[in-house]
């Protein structure tokens, strides 16, 4: 790719959108609600480990749910790709990403433990996070911080106001932590799973950071700034999989049928996405849609992939649409 040209992309979007006045910030986190609405980055990272960026690249906000993916990723990684899949499924839920009725409805209709959710839902994700190797939540966690740190090729942390504000009105989630212990989901210790989970959601990270992730996803799990084999090529489709189906809460469908791209989004106002074998790509904007996805995120993604041909499912020689 035309390094010169994808830079143009990355410009020609920040500047088409950052005055864009749609959304508004998330508010059930209540640390979330005082996020700078203004705030809006762009970042694509390509096969040579360029850094394309415009607008604010380099303030942090939490990951969030986008934690799900790396998670997700690393338990693939230690434990193999039928881990997730026989232990949690794969298949997209059709219901609301902290559903506790789509739980009792894979109970009503199969059974308890039945592997028919996926692990970018709350229930899936916190059983997911269950799973990661450790002799104690310390270990655990260590794992969760490096893995993730890996993938963004810096040491990253977790952000102490996000976590408290989290832990404080997590009533949820522990519901949800409960309900998969109880039927089979998570084999020990769920409230150590949800708050493991509340830590990774709570981990800080900046739109360059999201780009160079989503380019270790985009390059065969290689992170291709530092050089870093973070997971294994052979268990990144999954991964991309499962990403496509379920990345982006109610709006998943819509946004591949757009766009082609796997991609994973955070109620922070962070959204990576993937074209395989050509770039990883993300951005930051608070102000959310009612799906809860970034408004700016998506009109500058799917631009700047439209641009640069990312679209998976487009052959190489179709013409680019203008934009």
């Amino acid at each position: 790719m035309n390094n010169g040209h994808a830079q143009r992309a990355v410009d020609a979007a920040y500047a088409a959108f950052s005055a864009l006045d749609e959304g508004s910030n998330a508010d059930y986190i209540p640390v979330l609600a005082q996020a700078d609405p203004r705030l809006f980055g762009i970042v694509v990272v390509t096969a040579d480990g360029r850094v394309h960026a415009a607008g604010d690249v380099e303030t942090e906000v939490s990951i969030q749910s986008i934690s799900k993916v790396f998670t997700m990723a690393q338990v693939i990684q230690e434990q193999g790709p039928e881990s997730v899949e026989r232990r949690i499924g794969v298949d997209a839920t059709g219901a609301r990403f902290n559903s506790i009725m789509v739980v009792e409805a894979v109970r009503a209709m199969i059974g308890p433990g039945a592997p028919e959710i996926n692990p970018l839902v709350n229930p899936g994700a916190i059983a997911t996070t269950s799973m990661v190797l450790g002799a104690s939540a310390d270990e655990a966690w260590s794992r969760i911080l490096g893995f993730h740190s890996a993938a963004a090729g810096r040491q990253l942390c977790a952000l102490a106001d996000v976590y408290r504000s989290e832990s404080d009105t997590n009533q949820r989630n522990q519901a949800i932590g409960a309900l998969m212990h109880a039927y089979g989901y998570i084999k020990h210790n769920w409230q150590q799973a949800v708050d493991l989970y509340t830590r990774q959601c709570s981990i800080g990270v900046n739109a360059r950071d999201l780009g160079i992730m989503a380019a270790t996803l985009a390059f065969g799990g290689r992170n291709p700034v530092t050089d870093t084999q973070v997971i294994d090529a052979s268990k990144v489709p999954g991964v991309l999989a499962v990403m496509a189906t379920a990345g982006l809460y109610d709006d998943s469908g819509k946004w591949l049928y757009r766009t082609g791209l796997p991609a994973k989004s955070g109620v922070s106002g962070g959204i990576l996405a993937v074209s395989p074998g050509r770039f990883g790509i993300a951005a930051i904007s608070p102000p959310l849609d009612s799906a809860g996805n970034s408004v700016r995120a998506q009109h500058a993604i799917a631009d700047i992939s439209n641009v640069l041909g990312g679209n998976p499912y487009v052959p190489a020689d179709t013409p680019l649409r203008c934009s």
